[in-house]
């Protein structure tokens, strides 16, 4: 059953679909730079580091996932064809789909959590990036180091350690919501 922003409701949508309904801050299937910038605002980001990414998402997705040949000057990104903005040189915890592959999710930790199996540090974390390379896919590698760069900011415990469990949580799109909930209530113990 589809719902007013046209995309069917959460039950339906695929685990890719639901890593970045956080970002489709009016709920329409559609998610725009501004509202990009407003998640990472949410998840504590500063204003250029938001910024910077809503802009570089959007320019590198924006084209892949919208229908017709034409690119929009809004730049949206939207979220039925998400599978489409899918690069080269990822972990491929994601298929062609959209659909989580817990082998390759579980492969992650096998190969590369060598201090402890249920977290990554930020070496580990690039050991993944340079291992998973593929030959001269030099817009995979940018986009691959931009995700998990990205993935680790945000999802970083406090020891800097980035846990299976956080790592799951943005594959099945729950992170975000997570992150967003103790960065305000930070911000209400504060004021």
């Amino acid at each position: 059953m589809a719902s007013s922003s046209g995309i069917g409701n959460n039950d339906e949508l695929t685990p890719l679909q639901k890593h970045v309904m956080f970002f489709d801050i009016n709920k329409d299937g559609i998610i725009y730079p501004w509202e990009t910038y407003q998640g990472f605002r949410k998840l504590g980001r500063n204003v250029f580091r938001s910024l910077l990414a809503a802009v570089l998402i959007h320019i590198v997705t924006s084209g892949k996932t919208r229908p017709g040949k034409w690119p929009s000057p809004l730049f949206p990104i939207v979220i039925k064809n998400i599978k489409f903005g899918k690069h080269g040189s990822d972990s491929d915890a994601y298929d062609s789909e959209g659909r989580f592959v817990p082998e390759k999710f579980e492969e992650i930790f096998k190969k590369y959590a060598h201090q402890n199996s249920e977290s990554l540090t930020s070496e580990e974390v690039n050991e993944l990036l340079k291992k998973n390379r593929e030959p001269k896919d030099y817009f995979g590698w940018l986009n691959a180091m931009t995700d998990w760069r990205l993935l680790f900011d945000v999802g970083k415990n406090k020891d800097g350690i980035l846990t299976k469990e956080a790592v799951r949580d943005v594959y099945d799109g729950t992170l975000f919501e997570l992150k967003a909930r103790e960065v305000a209530a930070k911000k209400s113990k504060e004021n």
